[in-house]
C-alpha cells in the first residue's frame, strides 16, 4: 500500500490547496489558480477554461508521477512538485498562445508559488504518507565510467544556447553576468554552458541515485538550472555594486533562479533521456557509445528544429542593431521628415544632430475620471494659460492624458468636441515652443466603480472607479469590481484586460484603429513629439503572457496603424504597471517590433507609488538603481528611455529630498521625463477628496479656488538643463539656476540651446562653444551657441 498511499497523499494535498487557494485569491496574483468569480466563457478560445482544464490537470498528473517515483525522500519530492508546478504553468500558457518561447519562459513565473506549495505537499506527503524506505539505486560502473553523468550533462549545456528563447533577458541580467545566449557574447555564453554542464552533473550524481528513470534526470537538470541561477545571482551581486539600501540583490536571485528552473523544467528532459540512454548502452562497451552519440545529436537537432522557430531566432535586439536590425526605409529615424523628432540609438534626438531632453510635466486636465462625488469636479479646465505657465517653468513637454472612453464613446464614431480639445491643446502648447506627447490613458482600464450592493470576498474591498476604455469596451463577465491591495488589482479589471489582450469581440482591434485615426489628425504636426500607447498596462489574469508578449503584439499592431496613417512621430511603449509597483519588469517581448522609432518609457516611481513605501519594508528598487534597470531594457530594444511619469511623493517631510535626489540621478543619466501632475483637481479619484487638490498648481478644495503652487517643488523640476545639445552629452549637472554640462559631437553644430531660470541674466563659462548669446524669455533665459567637437558649458 506503501506505493500507493504517498502519492494519494501528494495528489489530495495538491487538489486542496488548489481549490482553497483559488477561493482565497480572486485575483490569482497569489494563488496558483484563481477564481475571479467571472461567469464562464466558452467563445473566445482557450485562455478562458486553460487554468483548470490544462493546469489542473497537468498539475495532479506530474505531481502523482513524481510522488510514485521521486516520493521516498522529502526535497527529491519537493523538486518533484516545484517541476508539476512549472510544467502545468508552462503547457497552461501554450495552449493559450501557441508560443513555444514564450510559454517556457512564463513557468519561471510562478516560482514564488511553486516552491511553497511544493514544500506543503511534500511535507503533507511525508508526515501522512506511511513509512519511508530511503533506497539507493546501485549502478554498474559503465563505460567510459562517467559517461551517463556528463554526456547528458555536456548536451544540455550545449544546447541551451539554440533554445535559449526569453530565458536570462532583461533587468537582472547585468553586463558580467553568464547568460547561455547568443546575443550576450562568446565569452558570457561559453562560461554559462560551462556553468550549466558542471551543476547538470554534479546534481545528476546525486539525483539518478535516489530517483530513477527519466525522471531522475529531469529533476537533476531542475535543481541544477536553480544553481546555475544562484550562481548568477552572486556574480549580479558583484557587478551590480551589492547592497545599496535596496532589495534589488533578492530580486536580481529569485529572477535569475526562476529562470534556471523554468529552463530545467522545460528542456531537462533532454537530459533524462540522454542519462538513460546512455546508462543501458554502456553494456554495449565502446560501440555502442557511436549509437549513443548519433542519437543525441539526431534528438538535440529535432529538438531545435522544433522549437528554434518560436524562440527566434529572435534575438534581443542591440544598441547597435535596434529591433532586430530591420533595414526597412519606412522604419528608421532617417525616414522621419525634417522638424519630427524621432528616436536615434540611445538618443532622443531632433534630426539635425542634435540630442533633445524633453522635461516637463503630466496634465491629466481632459482624462474623463470617474467622479466620486457629483458636486465636485473631477478634472480643472484646461486653457492655454496652462501652457504658457508650464512653458515659463522651463518645460519643452506635457504628456496629454487622453481618454479613450472620452475619445470614442460610441464604437468607431469619434466625438469631435473632444477632439477638439486635444487639438486646442496641441495648438497651444506649439504657441509656446512645447511639444505633446499624446498619451492614451487608463487606470484600472474603466471607469466603473463598485456596483451598489455587491458584497466583496474576504481580503478585497469596495473600489471607486477610475478612467479608461469605454464601456463597448469593457467586457468583465461579472466578475466583481473590488480591489485587493490597490485599485489595479481587482477581477473585474483583470478580466477586462484579459479580453483585450485576447482580442474578444475585437476589442483591441478597435483601439488600434483608434490610434490610426487620431495619429492621422496630427500625421503633419512637429508639436506632436509622440504616441504612448497605452498607460500602465495592467497584467490581466496571465502574466506574463498577457504584459510581455500580448502587449507586444498589440504594440506591434498599434505601431503598423499609427505608421500606416502616416504619421512619422516616436511611439512611446510601455511596460506593464508591474513596473510602477515593483520598480522592473519585463516589459513587451524584445523583437516586438522592426519599428525602429520607439521609445522605452517605464514610470520611475521608485521609493515613491512602489509597494515597498505602502509595505514599510526597504525599497525593491532604490531610486539611482532604477535608471540602470530601466535603460538595460531599453538597450535590448535599441531604443532611447524616457520616464513618461515620476514623483507623486505625497505630503511626507521628505518630499523635497527625494525628488532632489531624483533630480540628481535624472542629470546624471542625461535623461529627460515627465513630472505627475501639473494640476489635480479635488474630485479627481487619485486625490481621495482631501483639503486640496494634489499636483503642482494646487486646487483649495473648499473654495475651489487656486492656492499657493508648489514652489519647493518647482524650484527642483524647473532647474537649468540643455533642451537640445549637439551630438551627445558625456556630463550633466545641475542645480536651480546653475549648470555644467559636457558634449561631444563631429563636425561644427549650432543647435545648443539651454534654459536657465530666474530673473538675473546668467554669466557662461565655456569651451569650445561660439556664438553663445542670452535671451530673455517668460521665466528665465534661453542660451544659444555653436560648438564644435568637445565642448563644457556651465553657468553661475
Amino acid at each position: 500500500m506503501k506505493s500507493v498511499r504517498r502519492p494519494a497523499v501528494a495528489l489530495s494535498a495538491m487538489l486542496v490547496l488548489v481549490a482553497v487557494q483559488a477561493v482565497a485569491d480572486p485575483t490569482g496574483l497569489l494563488a496558483l489558480v484563481g477564481w475571479s468569480g467571472a461567469q464562464p466563457r466558452f467563445d473566445v478560445g482557450a485562455w478562458p477554461l486553460a487554468p483548470y482544464a490544462m493546469f489542473v490537470p497537468v498539475v495532479l498528473g506530474v505531481t502523482w508521477w513524481v510522488a510514485v517515483r521521486a516520493g521516498d525522500r522529502f526535497w527529491t519530492l519537493v523538486a518533484g512538485v516545484v517541476l508539476a508546478v512549472m510544467l502545468a504553468q508552462a503547457a497552461t500558457c501554450l495552449v493559450m498562445t501557441w508560443d513555444v518561447a514564450a510559454a517556457a519562459w512564463a513557468a519561471g513565473y510562478v516560482t514564488a508559488k511553486a516552491v511553497p506549495a511544493a514544500l506543503v505537499v511534500a511535507a503533507l506527503a511525508r508526515w501522512f504518507g506511511g513509512p519511508t524506505s530511503r533506497t539507493t539505486v546501485e549502478r554498474s560502473a559503465p563505460w567510459p565510467p562517467a559517461m551517463p553523468v556528463w554526456l547528458p550533462a555536456v548536451l544540455l549545456a550545449a544546447v541551451a544556447p539554440l533554445l535559449s528563447g526569453l530565458w536570462w533577458t532583461g533587468a537582472a541580467y547585468g553586463p558580467g553576468i553568464p547568460a547561455a545566449r547568443p546575443d550576450r557574447g562568446p565569452v558570457s555564453m561559453l562560461v554559462a554552458i560551462v556553468l550549466i554542464a558542471v551543476a547538470t552533473a554534479v546534481c545528476l550524481r546525486w539525483m539518478r541515485a535516489r530517483v530513477p528513470g527519466v525522471l531522475g534526470g529531469w529533476l537533476a537538470a531542475l535543481v541544477a538550472g536553480g544553481m546555475v541561477g544562484l550562481v548568477q545571482a552572486v556574480v549580479a551581486f558583484t557587478v551590480d555594486g551589492g547592497l545599496t539600501g535596496d532589495l534589488w540583490p533578492l530580486m536580481t536571485a529569485y529572477l535569475t533562479v526562476a529562470d534556471g528552473l523554468s529552463f530545467g523544467a522545460c528542456v531537462g528532459w533532454i537530459a533524462g533521456v540522454i542519462a538513460v540512454v546512455a546508462e543501458r548502452v554502456h553494456a554495449g562497451g565502446p560501440a555502442r557509445v557511436l549509437q549513443l552519440a548519433a542519437a543525441s545529436v539526431a534528438l538535440i537537432a529535432v529538438t531545435a528544429a522544433l522549437v528554434l522557430p518560436a524562440t527566434g531566432a529572435g534575438a534581443p535586439a542591440s544598441a547597435a542593431e535596434p529591433n532586430g536590425g530591420s533595414t526597412d526605409a519606412s522604419r528608421t529615424a532617417a525616414s522621419v521628415p525634417d522638424g519630427f523628432l524621432r528616436a536615434e540609438g540611445r538618443l532622443i534626438t531632433d534630426g539635425d544632430g542634435n540630442q533633445v531632453l524633453l522635461r516637463g510635466v503630466n496634465v491629466n486636465q481632459l482624462v474623463d475620471f470617474y467622479q466620486p462625488q457629483a458636486d465636485v469636479a473631477a478634472t480643472r479646465p484646461l486653457t492655454e494659460e496652462d501652457f504658457a505657465g508650464i512653458a515659463a517653468q522651463g518645460f519643452n513637454v506635457v504628456r496629454l492624458n487622453l481618454s479613450w472612453s472620452a475619445l470614442e464613446p460610441e464604437r468607431g464614431e469619434f466625438d469631435d468636441a473632444y477632439l477638439a480639445q486635444v487639438a486646442d491643446a496641441v495648438e497651444w502648447a506649439k504657441q509656446h515652443d512645447v511639444r505633446i506627447v499624446l498619451d492614451m490613458h487608463q487606470d484600472s482600464w474603466f471607469d466603473g466603480a463598485t456596483a451598489e450592493g455587491t458584497a466583496c470576498r474576504p481580503g478585497t474591498d469596495p473600489m471607486w472607479g477610475y478612467d479608461g476604455a469605454p464601456d463597448w469596451a469593457t467586457i468583465t463577465d461579472e466578475a466583481p469590481r473590488c480591489q485587493f491591495q490597490g485599485r489595479d488589482i481587482s477581477p473585474a479589471g483583470n478580466r477586462a484586460f484579459q479580453h483585450f489582450y485576447f482580442e474578444t469581440d475585437g476589442v483591441q482591434g478597435a483601439l488600434v484603429d483608434t490610434w490610426g485615426r487620431l495619429a492621422a489628425e496630427f500625421a503633419d504636426e512637429p508639436a506632436v513629439a509622440g504616441y504612448d500607447l497605452l498607460n500602465e498596462p495592467g497584467f490581466g489574469e496571465t502574466a506574463p503572457v498577457t504584459t510581455s508578449l500580448l502587449l507586444g503584439r498589440y504594440y506591434a499592431r498599434a505601431i503598423e496603424a499609427i505608421r500606416a496613417a502616416g504619421a512619422p512621430q516616436i511611439v512611446f511603449v510601455e511596460p506593464s504597471i508591474f513596473w510602477s509597483g515593483l520598480g522592473f519588469d519585463s516589459g513587451p517581448t524584445p523583437g516586438f517590433t522592426d519599428d525602429r522609432n520607439i521609445v522605452f518609457s517605464p514610470h520611475l516611481y521608485a521609493e515613491s507609488l512602489t509597494m515597498d513605501r505602502s509595505l514599510g519594508i526597504p525599497p525593491i528598487v532604490g531610486m539611482d538603481r532604477q535608471f540602470v534597470l530601466a535603460q538595460r531594457v531599453a538597450d535590448e530594444y535599441g531604443a532611447p528611455l524616457w520616464s513618461g511619469e515620476y514623483g507623486y511623493w505625497g505630503d511626507d517631510a521628505d518630499v523635497v529630498d527625494r525628488l532632489g535626489r531624483y533630480a540628481d540621478a535624472e542629470d546624471a543619466n542625461r535623461l529627460g521625463s515627465a513630472y505627475w501632475v501639473w494640476k489635480q483637481a479635488c474630485g479627481d479619484p487619485q486625490n481621495g477628496i482631501g483639503p486640496t487638490g494634489n499636483g503642482l498648481m494646487v486646487q483649495d478644495c473648499e473654495t475651489g479656488d487656486d492656492a499657493p503652487p508648489r514652489d519647493d517643488l518647482l524650484a527642483i523640476l524647473s532647474r537649468a538643463y540643455p533642451r537640445s545639445a549637439p551630438g551627445m552629452l558625456t556630463a550633466l549637472d545641475a542645480d536651480g539656476t546653475h549648470v555644467s554640462l559636457a558634449g561631444s559631437v563631429s563636425g561644427r553644430s549650432c543647435g545648443l540651446e539651454v534654459w536657465v531660470p530666474g530673473d538675473a541674466e546668467p554669466e557662461l563659462t565655456s569651451t569650445g562653444v561660439t556664438d553663445a548669446a542670452t535671451t530673455a524669455v517668460p521665466g528665465g533665459w534661453r542660451i544659444t551657441g555653436c560648438v564644435e567637437g568637445d565642448y563644457t558649458l556651465s553657468t553661475d
